[in-house]
């Protein structure tokens, strides 16, 4: 009898169909025919007794198509020294729950092994356009369309080459040829061939095309002495860039709008050496910027000096005094919502020393202090440009509530975020963050107090109450 095959079979059913071949000492294919025998024969009485079908099968113990978690990801590794990593990438992609079926080059062959990939992955390895296995029913038109991402890693100038022609003649761009889910790749060659024109014209037609890449990275190549830009990315670099493309679209509820956000101190200088400061963090205007990209807005983050990454996606100006920042927030103007996260220092010294002061046996120098520029209210106060949405934030150490509300009928401003940045707390320089956001209507201010959070969950908290205020407003 010829080989069996069956395809698209649930994960419980393969499941049980191996155990239940296990039990009764039969393969897997030899059990299917026991079962098929038994449904259309009558009973051989020479035949070893099979487990019956349960009503139940067990438990799916992968995800089951239309579950949150389960995807499906056709890698197609490339002929390069890279193609070790993606082994790693197999590992990292299957941590996130995500099936791998594995394409590989014949050239990719000769760098790692299809036995390897395919322990890794769970599944066989298809390497050959011309497999009767699989193109009795166009097999690469199944790889090309049987998921939800096609990942190439590494991508080899050569693929990227036929990708950018349209060529198909193998496997791999075949399938990517007929793809008609989204294409990641990850470009990895020797740095002259990345920087060959040849090769810039392929990547930009690949990119003009829809295609996705990440990378190639800056480092040392395998060869001995090489090293310039043609690194494959990490394989948690692509790993994260697949579950970023798997995620379902995220809802940009900012979209259109330009947010301006104030985070961090200032410094105030005394002389070239010594400043006023405070012991702000900028931790929650940073997540608050963060979460304002998150949902679509054009944001502009003016910060004071901070120990902190810039937010992925967000235009930075670093400014060190008070009115260098208000300089800025007006220079940013207009925009559709305001956010002064910042610690402005109230005051500064009056004559700023030219040199280092010195401790001498006289007396202390006097520090003769001045106040600085109020950039909320100067930003509340606006008779042109005024944004739509101005809020402020209040830091106290005592009588949290009456001291935010003060601030909110002098600033002028269109809510207050109150919290309380007393040493016991943590807040300042802190992860967690309790804030009270006060809001005014014609029946006076309104104190709405939210539990203990991350300064992240506070922020996404307020870009979306921020979103359906906008929204009502539109």
């Amino acid at each position: 009898m010829a080989s069996l095959t069956i395809r698209k079979l649930d994960d419980s059913l393969k499941t049980y169909l191996r155990l239940r071949s296990a039990q009764n000492g039969r393969s897997v294919e030899e059990e299917v025919r026991v079962i098929l025998r038994a449904l259309t024969e009558p009973a051989d009485p020479s035949e070893p007794p099979s487990t019956p079908l349960p009503a139940t099968l067990p438990e799916p113990l992968v995800p089951q198509p239309g579950s949150a978690r389960e995807a499906r990801v056709t890698l197609i590794i490339g002929g390069g020294i890279a193609a070790y990593k993606s082994l790693d990438l197999i590992r990292r992609l299957k941590e996130r729950h995500i099936h791998v079926r594995c394409v590989m080059t014949k050239a990719a062959t000769q760098f790692v092994t299809e036995l390897a990939a395919s322990a890794l992955s769970g599944d066989r390895v298809f390497t050959d356009l011309f497999d009767a296995r699989s193109e009795f029913d166009v097999g690469h038109i199944r790889l090309a369309r049987d998921c939800d991402l096609i990942v190439v890693a590494p991508a080899t100038a050569d693929l990227m080459a036929k990708m950018a022609q349209g060529h198909a003649d193998d496997l791999a761009s075949a399938i990517l040829l007929a793809a008609s889910r989204p294409i990641l790749l990850a470009p990895a060659m020797n740095p002259m061939m990345w920087s060959n024109p040849a090769t810039r014209r392929n990547a930009a037609t690949l990119q003009r095309d829809g295609v996705h890449m990440i990378g190639p990275n800056a480092g040392e190549m395998a060869e001995k002495g090489e090293a310039g830009v043609g690194r494959m990315a990490e394989p948690t670099e692509i790993a994260e860039a697949v579950v970023a493309m798997l995620k379902p679209p995220v809802p940009r509820p900012l979209a259109g709008r330009r947010v301006l956000i104030t985070a961090g101190p200032t410094h105030e200088p005394i002389d070239p050496v010594r400043y006023i400061a405070n012991r702000s963090s900028g931790k929650q205007g940073f997540a608050i910027a963060a979460a304002a990209q998150a949902a679509g807005a054009d944001v502009r983050l003016i910060t004071g000096p901070v120990e902190l990454a810039d937010p992925k996606g967000v235009r930075v100006t670093h400014v060190e005094s008070a009115r260098q920042m208000l300089e800025a927030v007006e220079a940013e103007l207009p925009a559709d919502v305001a956010i002064f996260a910042a610690a402005v220092a109230d005051w500064r010294v009056a004559n700023e020393g030219g040199q280092k002061l010195k401790k001498t046996d006289k007396a202390i120098p006097p520090l003769q202090l001045v106040e600085n520029p109020d950039i909320l209210a100067t930003i509340s106060k606006l008779k042109e440009k005024r944004p739509d949405l101005v809020i402020g934030f209040a830091a106290e150490t005592e009588h949290l509530i009456d001291n935010a509300k003060a601030k909110f009928a002098r600033k002028g401003c269109d809510w207050i975020v109150a919290n309380d940045v007393s040493p016991a707390t943590g807040v300042m320089g802190g992860d967690r963050n309790t804030v009270h956001l006060l809001t005014k209507d014609a029946d006076g201010v309104h104190v709405a107090s939210w539990p203990i959070m991350t300064k992240d969950e506070v922020a996404t908290a307020l870009v979306a109450e921020i979103a359906r205020t906008v929204g009502q407003s539109a």
